[in-house]
């Protein structure tokens, strides 16, 4: 399975977070790590921060469509994130690029569950 994983803003970038989430998806058997561009650190927002998720973006790309997109050129089976508010707006991206049948967005924590 290969898998990408955003960092939240929640997780990593207010809470410096990074390796751990990885760790996890290296030592679950059968997953191929692959990374976006903008990651840890100099990571990327899903678009639901400080109340976007509620709002109709009118300018330019919606901000969880740019993100998914980026996730989505990776070529993945699965989106991975830590955060319930990312999960949302990853899968409406993927909804959006009408790629919900080939790519599944889920939370690291599901990923552990069906591993076991």
């Amino acid at each position: 399975m290969r898998v990408t994983y955003h960092d939240s803003c929640f997780l990593g970038r207010h809470n410096k977070v990074f390796s751990e989430p990885r760790e996890i998806l290296k030592n679950i058997r059968g997953v191929e790590m692959v990374e976006m561009g903008r990651r840890r650190e100099k990571g990327f927002c899903c678009g639901a921060g400080g109340g976007r998720m509620w709002m109709d973006e009118k300018i330019g790309t919606r901000v969880n469509r740019n993100r998914t997109a980026e996730a989505l050129a990776l070529n993945p089976d699965t989106i991975a994130t830590a955060c319930p508010f990312c999960l949302t707006m990853l899968d409406d991206g993927v909804k959006d690029a009408n790629k919900e049948e080939t790519v599944k967005v889920l939370d690291l924590a599901e990923l552990l569950a069906r591993s076991l």
